[in-house]
C-alpha cells in the first residue's frame, strides 16, 4: 500500500482519510499508529482518553488493511479511528459512565450506535472522558479527573461530552460520539473549536431511554467539521423498534448533502432568546460575528424569539426525568456521588404533579412559538454557551457578570431551551473570543429538516474559513505540552 504524503495522518479529516485508504494511498495501520502516536503525545496533558483499545485497534487496522489490498467492498468509516464517548457499551472494553460504580464493567455486547460504527468499518481507538453518570457541564469525575481545555489547560472543556471534543480538538481522532440532555454535545464543542450536531430527537436512536416521548437523550456525531460530522451522523442513523421516539427516514441523506448558496438563505438572530442569562462577553463576540457573515445573506434580521420562560420548564423536566432514570439506583450513591444529579432528583421530590404538568403545557406553548419563526426563516442562530469557558476545578461558573448562578442548568439556557422546544442544531466554530478561547454559534433548523440545516451549515463553515475572525481555531499544542497539567490528579481530589 503506498504511504500517504501527509506528515501526520491523524491530522485528515475523515472524509479526506477514508478516501485515501480506498485508493490505497492511505493504509488504516497508518492513522491507527498516527492517531495512538498522538494520544501517547497529548493526553497526558489534557486528560480526553481515558480508557484506551490499541491492542484492538491495532488487531482491527490490521484486518482493514487487509480487506482493501483483497479488494473487498469497504464500509463508509473502513479503517477510520473513532473515540467513543465513554456512555456508550463497548464490547470487550471498559464502559464506566465515568463513577466507580461501574469501574470495572466490561460489556458483551455493544449499544447499538458502536455496533454501527463497527459495522461501517469504523475502529473503536478509545473511550472518552465525561462527568460522573454523564449529567453535567463540565467534564470532571471521581474516576479519571478532570479533563483540560486544549486552549487553556486550567478551563473547562464543558460537558458531558468533554472528552470527546478534547479529543478531536488534539487531533486523536478523526470521529467521536457524544450525547446531548441540554447541550451535552454542543457546549463542548463550542469550548474546543469544534463541531457537534444534535439531531432532531428520534433520528439517532437510543434504547437506553427511560421515557418514551421525550425531546431529551438524544445521541450524536462530532467532527471538526460538518462534512465529517454528516458522514458519521449517516452511519448512526437507523431504525431501532427499541426505541419509541425513532421515525422512518433514508439515512443515506447525511452522505449527500447540497451545496447551499448563502445568498439564498433567510436568517433570524439573537443573543439571549428572549432573556436566558448571557453574558456580556458573549454578546458582544456574537455581535461581531453576526456583523460579518450577515452580508452574505438573503435576510438576516434580530428576532424577538422569547423562549425565557424554557430554562425554568427545562428544570421540572429534568427532574421528572432523572426519577425516572435514577429511581432505582439513588439510595446506594454515596455522598460525593455527582452533586447535579442529586440536587436534580431531591428537586423533583418536592415538585407537585401540577408543577411538572402545567410545565409540559409551556413545553407545547413554545415549541409552536418556536416553529412560527420558520414561516419566515430558514435558520436561526444564536451563541453556543453563555459564557467563555470557566475554571474546571468549579463544577459551574459561580457567577455570569457579577449575578450568582444557582444550579448547575442556571447558566445553560442558551442551550437547554432549544433542547425544550426540540429542534436540530450544529455547534459551529466560530473563532476566538476576547479572551483567546474558541467561540462557536448554534445553527438551528426547522425540525426534522436535518438534512437541509446540515447543509446550510456547511456553506456557513465555508464562508467562516475565509475569515480569520470566523475560522475554527486551531490549539497551539507545543505550547501545551510544555504546559503543566494536574488534571487527572486534581481533578480527582477536587471531586473526590
Amino acid at each position: 500500500m503506498n504511504k500517504t504524503s501527509a506528515n501526520k495522518p491523524c491530522e485528515l479529516s475523515a472524509m479526506e482519510a477514508r478516501r485515501l485508504i480506498g485508493a490505497k494511498q492511505l493504509s488504516p495501520v497508518e492513522l491507527i499508529e498516527s492517531c495512538i502516536a498522538q494520544i501517547e503525545r497529548i493526553d497526558d496533558v489534557v486528560n480526553a482518553m481515558v480508557i484506551r483499545s490499541f491492542d484492538g485497534a491495532r488487531a482491527e487496522a490490521k484486518a482493514a488493511e487487509a480487506a482493501v489490498m483483497r479488494g473487498d467492498d469497504l464500509g463508509d468509516l473502513h479503517g477510520l479511528p473513532v473515540a467513543i464517548k465513554d456512555v456508550e457499551a463497548t464490547q470487550g472494553i471498559r464502559t464506566t459512565y465515568g463513577t466507580k460504580y461501574y469501574e470495572n464493567n466490561v460489556p458483551d455486547v455493544d449499544d447499538p450506535l458502536v455496533d454501527s460504527i463497527r459495522k461501517a468499518g469504523g475502529i473503536v481507538i478509545g473511550k472518552t472522558n465525561i462527568p460522573e453518570m454523564s449529567i453535567g457541564a463540565n467534564t470532571v469525575n471521581r474516576l479519571f479527573g478532570a479533563t483540560g481545555n486544549p486552549f487553556n489547560i486550567d478551563l473547562s472543556v464543558g460537558g458531558s461530552s468533554g472528552g470527546s471534543a478534547a479529543a478531536l480538538a488534539t487531533n486523536m481522532a478523526p470521529l467521536a460520539s457524544g450525547s446531548d440532555h441540554g447541550g451535552s454535545l454542543r457546549i463542548p464543542a463550542c469550548y474546543c473549536g469544534v463541531v457537534g450536531y444534535r439531531a432532531s430527537p428520534g433520528t439517532v436512536p437510543n434504547t437506553n431511554r427511560t421515557v418514551t416521548q421525550t425531546f431529551y437523550s438524544t445521541k450524536g456525531p462530532m467532527a471538526r467539521n460538518v462534512t465529517d460530522v454528516a458522514l458519521l451522523l449517516s452511519v448512526i442513523t437507523r431504525r431501532d423498534r427499541r426505541d419509541p421516539m425513532a421515525f422512518p427516514l433514508d439515512p443515506g441523506q447525511f452522505s449527500r448533502l447540497e451545496n447551499v448558496d448563502l445568498s439564498s438563505l433567510r436568517v433570524a438572530v439573537t443573543e439571549d432568546l428572549g432573556g436566558v442569562m448571557v453574558s456580556q462577553t458573549v454578546r458582544r463576540s456574537f455581535r461581531e460575528r453576526v456583523a460579518r457573515f450577515s452580508p452574505y445573506l438573503r435576510a438576516c434580521e434580530w428576532v424577538n424569539i422569547d423562549l425565557s420562560r424554557a430554562p425554568g420548564v427545562d428544570w421540572r423536566l429534568r427532574s421528572d426525568l432523572f426519577v425516572a432514570q435514577y429511581h432505582k439506583d439513588i439510595a446506594g450513591f454515596d455522598e460525593g456521588f455527582n452533586p447535579n444529579i442529586r440536587k436534580n432528583y431531591e428537586a423533583a421530590l418536592q415538585m407537585s404533579m401540577e408543577e411538572i404538568a402545567k410545565a409540559r403545557a409551556v413545553q407545547v406553548e413554545l415549541y409552536q412559538h418556536f416553529q412560527s419563526i420558520f414561516d419566515n426563516f430558514d435558520l436561526v442562530i444564536c451563541p453556543g454557551v453563555s459564557v467563555p469557558p470557566f475554571p474546571w476545578k468549579h463544577l459551574y461558573p459561580m457567577e455570569v457578570d457579577g449575578k450568582p448562578v444557582e444550579n448547575y442548568m442556571a447558566w445553560l439556557g442558551l442551550t437547554a431551551s432549544i433542547t425544550v422546544v426540540g429542534h436540530p442544531i450544529v455547534a459551529l466554530p466560530s473563532g476566538k473570543d476576547e479572551n483567546g478561547t474558541p467561540f462557536g454559534i448554534q445553527v438551528i433548523g426547522p425540525i426534522y429538516r436535518d438534512r437541509d440545516l446540515l447543509g446550510a451549515a456547511r456553506a456557513l463553515e465555508a464562508l467562516f474559513a475565509t475569515d480569520p475572525m470566523l475560522a475554527r481555531p486551531i490549539a497551539d499544542l507545543e505550547r501545551l505540552l510544555n504546559t503543566p497539567s494536574s488534571c487527572r490528579t486534581l481533578g480527582k481530589q477536587v471531586h473526590g
